[in-house]
C-alpha cells in the first residue's frame, strides 16, 4: 500500500511573526517525507495575506504552499477548518506559525497511521525560552501554558485521549466522523489566551467513532518560540484562568466525565509529585524549588476559578459554541493525495 499524502496546515494572523512563519513554512518544506502541500491559512489581516502571497507566488503555482483567506469567522477553530476544506491530503497536519518542526516529523507522523484504527497523532513540543533558559520558577507540570509538552504526558509512543493542537495530525475521515474543530472554545481573536478546541475535538471524534485510536509520538518533535511576555508569573496566571474557561466550555459540549478525565489524574498524581519535587528542592537550596511549588498551587487555583466562573457563564447562556462546519460542505477535497 502506498503511504497517505500528508497537507499541513498553519495557520497565521500578524505580521509580527513574519520571520517565525517562514521558517515554519521552510521546516515544513525540508522534511524527509515530503509534504504533499503546506497551507498557510491567514486571519482576517489583508496585508499579511497579500504579503504571503507575493511571497510564495512561486511556489503557489506548483501547489506546494497554498497562501488562503479564512473563510470563517476570526480565530484559531475557523482558520484550521479552512485548511481542512481546501487541503489534498488524507492526512492533515497541524503546526503552529511560531514553531519549526525536526527533519522528521511527518515521518513518525505517517508511521502512526499504518494502523488503520488511528484516527490522530500528535507530537511533542518543546519550549525555545526568548531568555534562554527556563525561568526558574517555571514548572515543567505547566509547560502547556507555553503551548509546549508538559511533564505528566506518556512518552514514547501512546494512546491518548486527545492530542495538542499546535504539533497534531488527524486522518480525513476523523472530520468526516465529528465535523471540524469548535468555534467558541479556542483562541478567537481575543485577548484572553483560551484554548481546548483540540480536546473538545477528539472527545467527540472517539464518540463518533468508538474505534478510533488517538496516538501521542514523542519523537515527532516541534520546538516552539516562547516569547519574553509568556515567560512572565501575569501571563501564567491568566493563561491558567483562561485554561478553566476553556474546560468549562468543554465539560459543557463532550459532559465533565470524559472532559475532565485526564485533568483529574494530572491534578491528583502529577500536580502533587511536582509541589513536592518542588518543596524538597527549597528544603536543599535549589533555585526555584518554593517558586514551582507555589506557581503549581497558583496555577490550579486559576485554573479552578476559571472553570467555575466558565461554568456559570455557559449555564446561563452567556457564551456559545458550535461545532466547526468546514467551508465548502464536505471535508476536504476527498482524499485524493493517496491512500493508506
Amino acid at each position: 500500500m502506498s503511504e497517505p499524502a500528508v497537507s499541513v496546515v498553519i495557520c497565521v494572523y500578524t505580521e509580527d511573526r513574519w520571520e517565525d512563519i517562514l521558517a515554519a513554512v521552510a521546516s515544513v518544506r525540508a522534511q524527509s517525507r515530503p509534504a504533499l502541500e503546506t497551507l498557510l491559512v491567514v486571519d482576517h489581516n489583508q496585508a499579511l495575506l497579500e504579503r504571503l502571497t507575493r511571497e510564495y507566488k512561486e511556489h503557489q503555482e506548483s501547489g506546494e504552499v497554498r497562501v488562503l483567506a479564512n473563510a470563517g469567522p476570526r480565530g484559531l477553530s475557523a482558520g484550521r477548518n479552512t485548511g481542512i476544506a481546501a487541503s489534498y491530503g488524507e492526512i492533515i497536519a497541524f503546526l503552529d506559525d511560531d514553531a519549526v518542526a525536526e527533519r522528521d516529523w511527518l515521518a513518525y507522523f505517517v508511521e502512526g497511521y499504518t494502523d488503520p484504527r488511528v484516527m490522530a497523532v500528535g507530537g511533542r513540543t518543546v519550549p525555545i525560552w526568548a531568555s534562554g533558559r527556563r525561568p526558574a520558577w517555571f514548572p515543567e507540570e505547566f509547560d502547556w501554558v507555553v503551548g509546549c509538552a508538559y511533564k505528566g504526558l506518556p512518552g514514547g509512543v501512546a494512546e491518548v485521549r486527545n492530542v495538542l493542537g499546535g504539533n497534531a495530525s488527524f486522518r480525513r475521515a476523523a472530520f468526516d466522523a465529528a465535523g471540524g474543530f469548535a468555534t467558541g472554545i479556542g483562541r478567537d481573536g481575543d485577548k484572553r489566551p483560551l484554548g481546548c478546541e483540540e480536546t473538545e475535538l477528539c472527545i467527540r471524534l472517539s464518540r463518533a467513532r468508538p474505534d478510533a485510536v488517538l496516538l501521542l509520538d514523542d519523537r515527532a518533535v516541534i520546538h516552539h518560540r516562547v516569547p519574553d511576555a509568556r515567560e512572565r508569573f501575569g501571563y501564567f496566571r491568566t493563561r491558567t484562568y483562561a485554561e478553566g474557561l476553556s474546560k468549562a466550555l468543554v465539560a459543557r459540549s463532550v459532559g465533565a466525565g470524559k472532559g475532565l478525565e485526564s485533568e483529574r489524574r494530572y491534578t491528583t498524581r502529577v500536580l502533587p509529585a511536582g509541589v513536592a519535587r518542588g518543596l524538597r528542592d527549597a528544603l536543599l537550596g535549589r533555585a526555584g524549588g518554593a517558586g514551582r511549588a507555589g506557581a503549581i498551587a497558583l496555577g490550579v487555583a486559576a485554573a479552578a476559578g476559571g472553570y467555575v466562573v466558565g461554568s456559570v457563564r455557559a449555564r446561563r447562556g452567556d457564551v456559545t459554541f458550535s461545532v466547526g462546519e468546514i467551508p465548502g460542505g464536505a471535508a476536504g477535497k476527498g482524499g485524493e493525495g493517496g491512500s493508506s
